[in-house]
């Protein structure tokens, strides 16, 4: 169920005992990690820029490597020659993470005692089950310290716990639309799309590899979280109640409740396009990680989980972001401008929602840019 996967990526084999040990105790392997590098490696090996991708994101940061361009990367605006990451002066790496469908051990992949997907019988992760995963790679690498640890959303999540459980193997972190936990509201989105998911006739208790996908459910998942990642303003600006030019034969059975506004056709299209390239138990597991996520967990409070950050961290969100707010990036702000940490926020105004990001930005890509320069 690996879909996608570049040409150039590659693979990296551990825990072949099953001696990994997750969150929840569970020792688990053989895991494959699939990641793709951008630039070279200097011979200190101190030029490592870690990219971390978002929710449903894949290996591909920059598309300037791709021999023949055919796929784009999803952050080509920030990562490449040039580029305020640049790729002529940094070596990128940017893995799948545990759980996922892009090429590194998730619930698609073969379980070997059985020689069948592993469905639901994959076990469950957590943010720090990807960060740990992540850490074997790097250490595979013969990195010993990272330059730069970022990512958004999920991905700024996992920059977190790194700059937690690993104080001493980053020097700088930016932490891009994220939160140290996830809000009631997230949760709730995330479990209605997961009930979706789940209620789909074809999911199968999750065994759907050998027949038909349940595309209803993880279209309607997607569309309702694409919600979430856009703004009031962008939905205006974006849509606005204009009705829908050509009527497709499919929708005309739906008469009246078709999708009849821009707003309708775009979410539907959406959720169509998801089905071609996600995992349905992927989304299941990443999801329901993210929503567990707690920088807090087993240690004692916020203040206690941020006192061990040795780096330098940026803290970047923008004002019309409802998924992960300003606010809850500002929560981190304050802890660390009290225990005294090198802390700093940029909070940047965008119509565009969550997915501001991942979206052109010349005043982030300055930010990013500038930052790495002092």
């Amino acid at each position: 169920m690996t879909k996608n996967i570049p040409s150039t990526i590659k693979y990296y084999v551990f825990s072949k005992d099953k001696d990994f040990q997750l969150d929840s105790g569970l020792k688990f392997g053989p895991i494959t990690v699939a990641y793709e590098t951008f630039g070279e490696l200097n011979e200190n090996k101190d030029n490592a820029v870690l990219v971390i991708h978002a929710l449903t994101a894949n290996t591909h940061v920059c598309s300037h490597y791709d021999k023949d361009r055919k796929t784009e990367g999803w952050w080509d605006n920030i990562a490449g020659p040039n580029k305020p990451i640049d790729t002529k002066k940094y070596f990128v790496i940017c893995s799948n993470y545990l759980g996922g469908c892009y090429g590194t051990t998730g619930p698609s992949s073969i379980n070997p005692d059985t020689g069948r997907p592993f469905g639901l019988d994959f076990p469950i992760i957590t943010v720090r089950d990807m960060v740990k995963v992540q850490k074997k790679l790097i250490d595979h690498l013969g990195i010993k310290k990272l330059k730069l640890v970022l990512g958004g959303s999920l991905g700024g999540m996992q920059v977190l716990e790194w700059s937690v459980l690993y104080p001493d193997s980053l020097e700088r972190a930016i932490v891009i639309a994220s939160a140290y936990k996830t809000s009631p509201q997230v949760i709730a989105f995330g479990e209605v799309g997961r009930y979706a998911i789940m209620s789909d006739d074809n999911f199968n208790n999750g065994n759907y590899y050998n027949s038909k996908l349940p595309e209803k459910g993880l279209s309607i998942a997607r569309m309702i979280a694409h919600i979430t990642y856009l703004s009031k303003e962008a939905m205006e600006l974006k849509f606005g109640r204009d009705i829908k030019g050509e009527i497709l034969e499919t929708d005309k059975l739906h008469g009246i409740f078709g999708p009849m506004f821009q707003v309708e056709s775009y979410l539907r299209y959406q959720g169509q396009k998801f089905v071609q390239r996600f995992d349905a138990n992927t989304y299941i597991y990443i999801t329901k990680a993210m929503d567990m996520y707690d920088l807090t967990k087993d240690r004692e409070n916020i203040s206690h989980a941020l006192s061990s950050v040795k780096c330098k961290m940026l803290v970047v969100s923008f004002t019309s972001d409802w998924h992960f707010r300003p606010s809850e990036s500002w929560e981190i702000v304050k802890v660390m401008m009290n225990l005294k940490k090198e802390v700093s926020y940029v909070n940047i105004d965008s119509d565009y929602g969550h997915d501001a990001f991942l979206i052109k930005n010349d005043e982030m890509e300055k930010i990013i840019a500038s930052y790495l320069k002092f």
